[in-house]
């Protein structure tokens, strides 16, 4: 277990503290106003105005979901395990094992979550924990879950974080091994924000103590075995890091090209990250860490507050596909539409990042043949590439395309927010979907029906 600090780690046993003495949220506790203090000066630097209505209190959210997030680091291991060790006999003169002696334990499917130690975004965790009990006696299964999110709410790396759960639990219940297997997912950082956001990053970390401490060991097959009874696919012959290389798209060369060149304020805004890791408990000199501001100071910097221009003059016109028709004032009109045009944005609330995918529908007149893509791929970046929330993003796509293109809009954003896997609520998979119709879209109901379905048939929904 190299990723561990042994002794920091021996001391967290041994001083351990009640978790539920820890209260969180303080508005004037010293690391929050610490926080807060870094926050506005992030949000300075990006442009914005600290005082405008939907940022008030975006200092508050952001500090009391850092120490929501990170609260690993003031929870201890020790008395999770005490008090949660019971006796249980094993096998009695039989030949095999099982009960207190011997047989293999899992918990499968944890959900937890974890902020990258590169970038400072949270990404997911699906948690698999085994031990094989020793001694007579057994551990009280909550726990297998308790004692990982203590390690998974801190700054972390896949790895390290699997080490340390084998270790905790290996040195907490004494028992003859512990096996731990995670299957993370890190949003994926695109070439540009207006590129295509399908992937996410993943990887698979494994790491075992004891009895699973050769990766060869029978006993890591009859744990992957009962894996693959949930539809858990682990690859056998990996069992540490399954990429060989850094996981988190931040360290990529590519990562971040449309970022701005720092200037002093940026300067100001990597001083404030730096101070915001040092209130979560961390220290940002360590080696992990050192980059850590930088990096996520230039992954903010792209959604700063700017006048740049839509470039919406000089767009080229073509036919695209019709969905259906109707008539006004004798003249044909048809619906046409634009789906999955991506988006990247940042949460104003939580200065947390989300995604997804923009879909249009208008009506134009026939023989009028618009070639709208890459104009309304355009407004859709524009009005992303901004601190944002997906009500205001919707609204203010269809207003522009309205004007533009004749007042009968309708517009779908599907987003998938990072601030719904972070700050408490840790609802993996979720989505959120928002409408916004102008003109005829809003008393047609057949015409909407149409174009919603259009949705479902281009994504074989």
């Amino acid at each position: 277990m190299g990723a561990l600090d042994e002794g920091h780690f021996d001391a967290e046993l041994e001083h351990g503290v009640k978790l539920g003495c820890i209260e969180l949220g303080g508005e004037e506790e010293p690391d929050t106003l610490a926080i807060q203090d870094a926050v506005k000066v992030l949000l300075q630097g990006l442009g914005e105005d600290v005082n405008r209505e939907g940022l008030k209190k975006t200092p508050l959210r952001v500090a009391k979901a850092f120490l929501e997030g990170t609260r690993g680091y003031r929870q201890y291991v020790k008395d999770i395990v005490q008090g949660a060790l019971f006796p249980e006999a094993g096998l009695d003169k039989e030949i095999g094992h099982a009960g207190g002696a011997g047989g293999l334990v899992i918990v499968r499917d944890l959900n937890l979550f974890s902020y990258c130690e590169s970038c400072l975004l949270p990404f997911q965790v699906k948690c698999h924990v085994g031990y094989v009990p020793s001694g007579q006696r057994v551990v009280g299964l909550s726990k297998l879950s308790r004692v990982s999110d203590v390690f998974a709410k801190r700054l972390q790396d896949p790895q390290r974080l699997a080490d340390e759960i084998a270790s905790a639990l290996q040195s907490g219940i004494k028992p003859a091994g512990v096996a731990v297997v995670l299957q993370c997912l890190h949003i994926q950082f695109p070439a540009s924000l207006a590129s295509n956001h399908e992937d996410w990053v993943k990887i698979q970390v494994t790491s075992g103590s004891g009895a699973f401490k050769d990766e060869k060991a029978g006993v890591w097959g009859d744990f992957l075995s009962l894996l693959k009874f949930r539809g858990i696919n682990i690859n056998e012959s990996c069992t540490r890091d399954s990429t060989g290389k850094s996981w988190c798209p931040s360290l990529s060369p590519s990562s971040c090209t449309t970022c701005s060149s720092f200037g002093s304020m940026n300067s100001r805004m990597v001083t404030a990250v730096t101070s915001i890791i040092r209130s979560l408990g961390e220290d940002p000199s360590r080696k992990e860490l050192v980059g850590t501001p930088s990096r996520f100071v230039k992954w903010l910097m792209n959604f700063q507050n700017t006048n740049l221009p839509t470039k919406l003059n000089g767009c080229t016109i073509h036919k695209v596909d019709s969905l259906s028709n109707g008539e006004v004032n004798g003249e044909m009109e048809q619906i046409f539409s634009e789906l999955n045009l991506p988006f990247w944005s940042q949460c104003e609330h939580h200065l947390l990042p989300f995604h997804g995918s923009v879909h249009i529908g208008y009506f134009h007149r026939e023989g009028f043949s618009p070639s709208v893509k890459s104009l309304l791929q355009s407004i859709v970046h524009f009005y992303g590439f901004k601190l944002q929330v997906q009500e205001r993003l919707t609204r203010q796509i269809a207003e522009t395309v309205s004007a533009l293109l004749g007042g009968d809009v309708m517009v779908v954003v599907e987003a998938y927010h990072t601030c719904m896997i972070s700050r408490g609520i840790e609802k993996f998979g979720s989505s959120t979907a928002t409408i916004a119709v102008l003109g005829r879209f809003s008393t047609d109901s057949v015409a909407r029906a149409k174009f919603l379905d259009s949705i479902s048939e281009a994504n074989g929904r």
